[in-house]
């Protein structure tokens, strides 16, 4: 299920996780044809599910980097219906798994643009989650800029994926720079990060981002990430990783096509939050 968040989560500081989970990071490196991206994702996916991940996360823009910003607007899909969707759900249904699946284009009501939205899709096959992403890429150094807002639509809500066994906070790349949409989900066994962070921001500030998130909100964080050099010529950064409740990088891929594999430990997440009761000590919920 999907909900906007509120302070009455602040409560809940105890996980819902009874034994340990493995879950899996997809780490690609896009091309401007959705139909190669999208072979590339199920070898990924299947690779995972025989590793026994019993959740996958595929990063931002999975199924289409292309060569301009505006590329994406053919592509995009009416909610509930398209080939991507349909992908997504089979996929899931297929391996019986969660498949948390990064971003895709979806149709929006300004013209010339669209939602860069993060569906997720149960076991079943059927949509558990959605987050449109809320914070939008702006960078400008010398000859490299981006700016998301001209093609993109920012979301509003935050959103959490409730499962039998987790609560997954759902955020997406830029996000990550923003401390208090992650406090804006309440307490979380695991938060997510779908991006394809540029190479320049990604070295400078991917990694140590990432690890204060999972630290100050005492949970694990997983991230997908694009990571390589682009048919456009963008290069991204990648390092897809896994990191623990104390900060600790758990599992990480560099760069390249490839699969993250790493476990949640229930028992390590409650020792965290018992040795350093942090959460219980805030004194400014917002």
């Amino acid at each position: 299920m999907t909900r906007t968040c509120n302070n009455s989560d602040d409560a809940k500081i105890e996980t819902a996780m009874q034994k340990k989970i493995t879950v899996a990071a997809i780490q690609m490196v896009s091309t401007p044809d959705p139909s190669e991206n999208i072979r590339a994702a199920a070898l990924r996916i299947g690779e995972a599910a025989q590793a026994g991940a019993s959740m996958v996360l595929l990063p931002e823009y999975w199924p289409l980097l292309g060569h301009t910003e505006s590329d994406k607007l053919a592509h995009a899909e009416q909610a509930g219906d398209g080939p991507l969707q349909q992908f997504m759900s089979s996929i899931a249904k297929q391996h019986g798994l969660w498949l948390i699946g990064g971003t895709i284009p979806l149709v929006s009501s300004e013209p010339g643009k669209v939602l860069n939205t993060l569906l997720a899709f149960g076991p079943d096959g059927k949509l558990a989650a959605r987050y449109d992403k809320i914070h939008l890429f702006g960078f400008t150094r010398g000859q490299e800029s981006y700016d998301e807002s001209r093609t993109i639509v920012a979301g509003h809500d935050v959103a959490v994926l409730e499962t039998p066994q987790l609560r997954v906070g759902l955020s997406v790349c830029y996000d990550l720079r923003f401390p208090e949409l992650y406090r804006a989900m309440g307490h979380c066994d695991l938060m997510v990060v779908p991006s394809a962070f540029t190479y320049t921001t990604g070295r400078a500030h991917w990694e140590v981002l990432l690890r204060a998130r999972a630290i100050e909100n005492q949970c694990y964080l997983l991230a997908a990430a694009q990571g390589g050099k682009h048919l456009s010529g963008r290069r991204t950064w990648g390092h897809s990783m896994l990191v623990d409740p104390w900060g600790e990088v758990r599992a990480q891929l560099p760069e390249g096509e490839g699969v993250v594999l790493g476990e949640l430990d229930p028992d390590h997440l409650a020792g965290v939050r018992a040795s350093l009761p942090a959460l219980a000590h805030r004194k400014l919920a917002g």
